[in-house]
């Protein structure tokens, strides 16, 4: 049995330690009510009001700092980097709980600490929704890149008859036939009419994909390779995939219920002024305030940048200063993934090729012509994100203006301001 363990230290106002650290234990209510009894009495001992500062570990802090709080004290997060960079008390390297402890209580002291917003319970229902939404989502496609595999070494020539081998009317027949000679031996009405029922897309349609079907079917008995651990393989990956669609599908049906029944909260209507957003749709949306969890944590778009560890790691030394540099990648890889699909789809174009945003795909062009892709994707990545931040901190949809418009509508509140 795994028990959920920490420490617990108590640091005064002088950088004192009182006694040593406490070990807490979440499976025993003893542990728990015993840590309360601590704090109330070096609270009373000293007559000082007691702060806690828990250093957050992806869930497991949660259940802890809701019961102290419930217990009526003043709690707060901080991040485990803080306390890992901001004090040195001890020259050997030292990493244990004890330790550990010790100096989350010695960093709880400092006047200027940067703690964490705690997500309300509809944030966090959010979160752990679209947090699972693209775990199932990668692992889907490792199953589909597996199924691919295989078509590759059994029925190469089918992967190009449809858009894509996973849509509903190529699983049904890989499910059905799966070897290119079942297909061949396969009544041709049989298949037609499946491909009808699951296409919507007519006789001619379907008659013109079963001929290509059959003529790759022929190809694959020249140049492809099958034995019977390939047709156990590819049923076996549908089914995942199939389960995988049905477990992604219902993830989506309770957001958008969460979503519907809270729409007279803040955090909803933030999320539908994401949504204005040119290239955001509602999964965008959600994904990115559920990782934000609480707007009024920032103040500057550059935290909300930083937050999202798109900033750049900086490395410099006296006159050195390193050419190499990268993002720090320190906060929400989610965010990160939901801004570099904004960011993609704001420098695209229509089908019409007509740019979906002119603004940043001009900014994005222009930059090219000096500066290699990846930089100026960054670089519209940055602005993407001040533009979200613009959204959420003027409660106004979003709307395209050039930069010009900008400075000519930032002079205007400006001279408002004055007078």
């Amino acid at each position: 049995m795994i028990h959920i363990v920490f420490r617990m230290s108590i640091a005064l106002p002088n950088q004192q330690l009182v006694g040593k650290p406490y070990k807490i234990l979440h499976s025993s209510m003893n542990s728990l009510t015993t840590a309360v009894s601590k704090i109330k009495e070096a609270e009373e001992l000293y007559s000082l009001e007691s702060r806690i500062f828990l250093e957050s570990t992806g869930i497991y802090h949660y259940p802890l700092f809701c019961y102290l709080r419930d217990k009526g004290f003043n709690c707060s997060v901080i991040n485990p980097i803080i306390t890992k960079n901001s004090t040195n008390m001890n020259i050997r390297k030292v990493h244990n709980d004890r330790f550990d402890s010790k100096k989350a209580a010695l960093v709880g002291l400092k006047p200027d600490l940067k703690v964490s917003l705690m997500p309300s319970d509809l944030a966090l229902n959010c979160r752990n929704l679209c947090r699972e939404y693209y775990d199932l989502m990668d692992n889907r496609s490792a199953y589909v890149n597996k199924l691919q595999g295989e078509l590759r070494m059994a029925f190469p020539q089918y992967l190009g008859i449809f858009s894509k081998v996973t849509i509903n009317t190529s699983l049904t027949l890989l499910e059905t036939y799966t070897s290119p000679n079942a297909f061949i031996e396969a009544d041709k009405q049989e298949i037609i009419d499946t491909i009808k029922s699951t296409a919507h897309f007519g006789l001619t349609y379907a008659e013109k994909k079963y001929n290509a079907i059959i003529q790759a079917a022929h190809d694959a008995n020249e140049f492809g390779y099958i034995i019977d651990s390939n047709i156990k393989r590819i049923r076996l990956y549908i089914s995942f995939i199939r389960k995988y669609d049905e477990e992604i599908a219902g993830i989506m049906d309770a957001l958008h219920n969460l979503v519907d029944s809270n729409e007279d909260t803040d955090f909803v209507k933030q999320i539908h002024l994401i949504e204005t957003f040119k290239g955001a749709g509602f999964l965008s949306a959600v994904s990115l305030m559920g990782e934000i969890g609480d707007f009024s944590a920032f103040t500057k778009p550059k935290q909300l940048f930083a937050y999202f560890g798109l900033d750049p790691a900086v490395k410099q030394s006296g006159k050195f200063e390193g050419t190499k540099v990268q993002m720090s990648k320190r906060g929400s890889a989610i965010a990160r993934r939901v801004i570099h699909v904004l960011t993609l789809q704001s420098i695209s174009t229509s089908r019409t090729g007509e740019a979906k945003n002119p603004v940043l795909r001009d900014y994005y062009l222009k930059k090219c012509e000096s500066k290699p892709k990846l930089v100026v994707m960054g670089a519209v990545s940055h602005k993407v994100c001040n533009m979200i931040f613009a959204i959420l901190r003027d409660n106004k949809p979003f709307e395209i203006i050039t930069p010009q418009e900008h400075i000519r509508q930032y002079n205007a509140a400006k001279c408002d301001e004055a007078a």
